[in-house]
């Protein structure tokens, strides 16, 4: 499967060093099962926010951010309504970039660069302006700086409870000793095993939990107010402070970074 609104068109069969799509998806169109390219794909967030999830970790790309992800990497997405996409897809050979997946944050020249090269015409990628506009394009790339943007995640089925179960319950926010005793272990063997599928402790796997559910839901436009309400937060101030530790600003300094106020 070769991702969402591309007509069925299958970029992996182009042996183009590089071939970029813009979409805008569609409220019925928000979750991708997972599936894999052979190319290397980068997922530009426009407007809106798209979540990536691979085998060990799930990963938050906000507006002007893209996720990269090496080729054959199984990957499964959920965007949030009406956000506009950019895919680029690229040839192994034809540029290096990391090999792990990662969020990127994208400069403005790199993003109108894979705009502009959405929007040109098999023929017109062909031209030799085109492919000068690639290799700057290529020049960029990896110099585009990593975000901490992931929450660890595993197939383990108590991690996958915990995380299934902060996704639809976000105001209950469990501490250790509720979830050990869910799971009937004692905290230090959940702590531990914790640690061992997610190479964090339990606090700070589930403050990225809470970051990257608080992200979805303020770019998808809800107020501060209601995020901190609906994360379960007794004030306002003390969602900001949460906010503010993981992310260095408060929500809307963030925000208007992105753009997105």
């Amino acid at each position: 499967m070769h991702g969402l609104g591309l007509g069925g068109y299958d970029p992996d069969s182009q042996q183009e060093a590089a071939v970029a799509f813009r979409i805008t998806v569609a409220a019925e169109e928000q979750r991708i099962p997972a599936h894999y390219h052979r190319k290397g794909q980068l997922i530009l967030a426009l407007k809106g926010a798209i979540t990536c999830e691979v085998e060990h970790a799930r990963w938050m790309v906000p507006p002007h951010h893209a996720m990269w992800l090496p080729g054959r990497v199984s990957h499964s997405n959920h965007a949030t309504p009406n956000a506009q996409l950019c895919f680029l897809f690229i040839e192994p050979w034809s540029v290096v970039m990391p090999e792990h997946c990662c969020t990127l944050k994208i400069s403005p020249l790199v993003r109108e660069l894979i705009m502009v090269l959405a929007a040109r015409t098999p023929a017109q990628r062909r031209q030799p302006a085109t492919q000068r506009l690639v290799q700057v394009l290529f020049d960029e790339l990896p110099d585009q700086p990593q975000m901490q943007l992931q929450l660890p995640v595993s197939a383990h089925p108590k991690i996958r409870q915990m995380v299934d179960h902060m996704e639809a319950s976000p105001a209950e926010r469990q501490t250790l000793a509720q979830w050990a005793q869910v799971f009937a272990m004692s905290e230090r063997n959940l702590a531990r095993l914790v640690v061992r599928e997610t190479g964090l402790s339990f606090r700070r796997w589930r403050h990225q939990m809470q970051l990257i559910l608080a992200l979805q839901r303020l770019i998808s436009g809800q107020s501060v107010q209601q995020v901190a309400q609906t994360l379960g937060y007794d004030s306002t101030t003390a969602f900001i402070t949460m906010f503010k530790k993981g992310l260095g600003q408060t929500p809307g300094r963030y925000l208007a970074t992105l753009g997105t106020e």
